[in-house]
């Protein structure tokens, strides 16, 4: 057993690609060893921006004979039978073996040495690589036959224990040699094998291990931010960016003028972090601190002192720009801003932003007339939504996209407009995600709900659904906000209709799942249809969570969905009034009288949205429906026996049905 090491080395790979791309050498080269019957007992990876490296553990140096067996035709089978047969398994007629009357071939395949292995797939996954983006290079590109890679590859060590193993691609031959770092290293680095490559990199500046760059970065960007009082405001995927545009890397601390602060604290810290990669830090009292952590990639002679001053230089034009930009945008009121809405187009059948503005302010004025959001003041609704996409163009927004709505809030607080107005307009996109914070501030709620349901039945009313995994327009985040929002502030209002509310039900199912809430018993419900009120749609579904649960639950089912199979095979769909002409049987009498029971009270249960009792009264006819089902028989040769009892079984069934469909209930 050896070790195979494969370094595929390049100009600059985006450190947004690395980890990925890292992923999947490891996986086409574990594919590609699969075909010849090879596993490694482990594979290593690496990345760092010039190179990509993995470790095969534990290869054979050959891989095991393989033995064969397939049956053929019979030996009494015409000759084109035969030949085919021997076409297939590439073998003669003397080499079969005859068992029974029947051909046989034993195809004994031989191992075969793993550096031939190797030599065949290293370059089909260097081939096969699924860059997200790749070029061509050189004079070979002039055709598109060409090797593509994420940058130009420049050499490759193939080594199996101490020896090359010879192969190349596109006339790069596959050697022994790697580069260190561009400026603390010269010259080419011999490597021997597997074990002393890290070591060898390590001592060129060159750290292999993407992990290990990690945990270099948040360390001594900890230690730098401590020495002066700070704390790193935590960013990992600042952290793996950082990893990734460096090999040696070199946390360093700098500072900017304090005067800068006065912008707001989103904008300069999407400066640090957007704009220059820098971490962001904050001081004892957990404000924004006026300082930056860059990571350099080498080992300065001066401490690094050049490199933080180049950087405070770079900064603070950057923070110049966005202090100039906040400085002038607030010299145009919000109102005034609004009006150039009407120059951006929304979508080339639903108008203008203005228009959708206008839309919004609509619907958010009637959810407060309305009282449909409780304790909002109609005027401020409409003053809030009037305003809550001006900022899209302002100067501010226009260079940092990520702060519409935040930047709109921080103008009306300094233009002084009302709280809720302005908190309104900060917020009104949230909820943004899973976990982001669901508005509950009245003018908030209608503003937000306004704009999500704007665009939901917008773009519904022109038939743009989203299909697929295709949703350009985020409908299914809007119906996931509007679900959220209604459902944590109790609104109770119909929120859609017709292919909107299906919609609608497939993103309550996504979100109830992870929730813990089973998606058949939002269906059972969904399918009464015309239950458009998710408060009170949810509130049912809980109960009936709650009652399937129970012994008295999983019987009642048990017996709905009998009574429902003999329903669906005698084609009774409606209830005929029950008329005896007989003496009925107890069981069946009983179970009359608790249908006449329990009928009314989940009748009024339901009305009165009280679910736990609908489904307790449910529970009374588990009982008489199990002794029914033991003592009396449904098809009765006396047809009018028959016929009532068909009936009565149709009563359990709608009877069900005025709480939930049972039918669409798994288990």
């Amino acid at each position: 057993m050896t070790d195979f090491l494969l370094e595929l080395r390049c100009e600059e790979i985006p450190a947004r690609m690395q980890l990925k791309a890292s992923d999947d050498l490891a996986r086409l080269f574990t594919e590609e060893l699969a075909k010849a019957g090879l596993k490694p007992a482990s594979i290593d990876s690496f990345v760092t921006p010039r190179r990509l490296a993995l470790i095969a553990r534990d290869l054979p140096l050959e891989t095991a004979a393989v033995s064969e067996e397939f049956k053929g035709p019979r030996t009494s089978a015409p000759a084109q039978a035969l030949e085919g047969f021997l076409r297939k398994t590439g073998l003669t007629q003397d080499q079969l073996e005859d068992r029974d009357g029947v051909w046989f071939a034993v195809v004994n395949k031989p191992g075969r040495a793993t550096t031939d292995v190797l030599a065949d797939a290293v370059p089909a996954v260097i081939r096969a690589f699924p860059w997200p983006k790749s070029m061509r290079w050189g004079a070979a590109s002039a055709t598109t036959e060409s090797l593509r890679w994420v940058r130009p590859l420049q050499g490759i060590i193939a080594l199996l224990g101490g020896e090359i193993v010879p192969l190349s691609i596109e006339g790069i031959e596959a050697g022994r040699e790697t580069v260190g770092h561009r400026f603390h290293s010269t010259g080419a680095i011999r490597i021997d094998g597997a074990d002393d490559y890290a070591e060898k990199l390590r001592a060129a500046y060159v750290i292999v291990s993407h992990q290990e760059r990690q945990a270099i970065i948040e360390a001594k960007a900890g230690e730098a931010a401590a020495a002066k009082g700070y704390s790193v405001i935590e960013d990992k995927g600042l952290v793996a960016e950082n990893a990734g545009l460096t090999e040696w890397p070199v946390p360093l601390l700098g500072d900017f003028d304090p005067e800068f602060l006065e912008v707001p604290p989103e904008v300069i810290q999407l400066t640090l972090r957007i704009n220059q990669k820098y971490f962001v830090l904050r001081d004892a009292d957990g404000k924004l601190a006026p300082a930056f952590i860059c990571t350099a990639n080498i080992e300065a002679k001066d401490g690094g002192v050049a490199i933080v001053a180049g950087n405070r230089k770079v900064l603070a034009a950057r923070l110049s720009d966005a202090r100039f930009f906040w400085q002038q945008d607030r010299k145009t009121p919000l109102a005034d801003q609004a009006k150039k809405l009407g120059r951006i187009t929304f979508h080339e059948k639903l108008g203008t932003v203005a228009d959708k503005v206008e839309r919004i302010a609509k619907l958010a004025e009637w959810l407060a007339v309305e009282g449909i959001v409780p304790n909002c003041d109609p005027a401020l609704a409409r003053q809030a939504a009037d305003l809550c996409k001006a900022d899209l163009v302002t100067e501010m927004v226009g260079e940092f996209p990520e702060l519409q709505g935040v930047m709109g809030g921080y103008y009306a607080r300094a233009e002084g407009l009302p709280d809720a107005v302005v908190d309104a307009i900060r917020d009104h996109y949230k909820p943004v995600g899973q976990g982001d914070d669901v508005p509950t501030a009245p003018v908030t709620v209608a503003v937000s709900l306004a704009d999500k349901l704007d665009t939901l039945r917008s773009f519904f009313g022109i038939d743009e659904k989203p299909t697929g995994s295709r949703d350009p327009f985020a409908l299914r985040r809007a119906a996931l906000g509007v679900i959220q929002i209604v459902t944590a502030n109790g609104l109770r209002m119909p929120v859609a209709e017709g292919d909107l509310l299906d919609f609608f039900a497939d993103r309550l199912k996504v979100q109830q799942k992870e929730a813990g809430v089973r998606h058949d018993l939002i269906d059972a419900v969904f399918a009464l249809g015309g239950e458009d009120d998710l408060v009170r749609l949810l509130a049912r579904v809980k109960a009936l969570q709650s009652f399937v649960a129970t012994d008295d639950g999983v019987n009642l089912l048990a017996g709905y969905k009998r009574a429902a199979n003999i329903l669906k095979k005698e084609g009774v769909e409606q209830a005929e009034a029950i008329s005896l002409s007989y003496e009925p049987e107890k069981a069946e009498a009983d179970l009359i009288a608790a249908l006449d029971a329990a009928e009314p009270q989940a009748a009024q249960a339901v009305a009165a949205e009280e679910f736990e009792g609908a489904m307790a009264a449910l529970a009374t006819l588990r009982a008489p429906i199990d002794a029914f089902f033991e003592t009396v028989t449904v098809n009765d040769a006396d047809p009018a026996k028959r016929t009532t009892r068909l009936a009565l079984l149709a009563r359990v069934r709608d009877a069900v049905h005025n709480v939930a469909d049972f039918s669409k209930i798994t288990g």
